[in-house]
């Protein structure tokens, strides 16, 4: 099984839109997939995948929680074990990590090909916790165009990097609204960001997701885009393209290592 990260140094960029079209498009692709909110604090994938209504309704089996399901990709967040989905988190930093070690070790995934993991903004308390327990084989950094996000995205990018966890490559998100009228892109939030940090950290840019209706209505509906046609499902799956790429480079280069330092 293979684990990925999605990671930000900041808030509203749009990493849990990442991570639940990326876990959607995989499972498209035929793998089995599951999608782990990390996010104590906002966890915001209930609703992202239509499972909002779930809210207290997790079950157990041999003290382990069971997933839910959607469209066949297996879900849990800590929002499905709050009595309301009003109800806030008040937690410091032990209690946090537990929740994390249960999330990996005590939810019966099942066989899976790959876990996505959205974490919260930051490098804290749950990503750090995350980077040690479920040791994730990659992260993918997701940032906006515009300077103020890119500052906070290069220590989300330097987080990982002492961690000694590849960095799989770099997400634009909202690059250019796209006029559902017209077809017209306008960069409200600046142009290039992404790929300009990218080539300023030497790691591999995987391409823009636009600020299209479609992508702000899956969101409200609970369904990934993905999931239906449009420009920016297309724009997406060439970005997963390059992940699988991507990952499979970082693999050899991995095995590369090891076979060298056995030598």
């Amino acid at each position: 099984m293979k684990k990925l990260a999605i990671i930000s140094g900041k808030g509203g960029v749009g990493k849990s839109t990442v991570a639940i079209n990326l876990a959607y498009s995989l499972k498209l692709r035929g793998y089995l997939v599951g999608l782990l909110d990390a996010d104590v604090h906002g966890p915001s994938i209930p609703k992202l995948v239509g499972l909002e209504s779930a809210v207290g309704g997790i079950e157990t089996k041999e003290n382990k929680f069971i997933p839910l399901e959607k469209n066949g990709v297996k879900v849990f967040s800590i929002g499905f074990l709050l009595p309301t989905r009003d109800t806030p988190i008040i937690w410091r930093g032990p209690l946090k990590h537990g929740f994390i070690k249960q999330a990996v070790e005590n939810v019966e995934w099942g066989k899976l090909d790959y876990l996505i993991i959205d974490l919260p903004p930051g490098t804290g308390d749950e990503a750090l916790s995350v980077a040690n327990i479920a040791k994730p084989d990659g992260v993918i950094v997701v940032t906006t165009p515009q300077i103020v996000a890119l500052e906070d995205v290069r220590k989300a990018i330097n987080f990982a990097k002492e961690l000694k966890v590849p960095v799989i490559g770099i997400i634009e998100n909202m690059s250019g609204f796209v006029c559902p009228y017209c077809s017209k892109k306008t960069y409200i939030f600046g142009k290039g960001g992404g790929a300009h940090l990218a080539k300023e950290m030497g790691l591999p840019f995987l391409g823009e997701i636009p600020l299209a209706l479609e992508v702000v209505k899956s969101g409200e509906n609970g369904e990934p885009f993905v999931l239906k046609e449009s420009s920016a499902a297309k724009e997406f799956e060439k970005i997963v393209d390059k992940i699988l790429k991507n990952l499979v480079l970082i693999s050899l280069k991995s095995k590369m290592v090891n076979e060298k330092d056995e030598k």
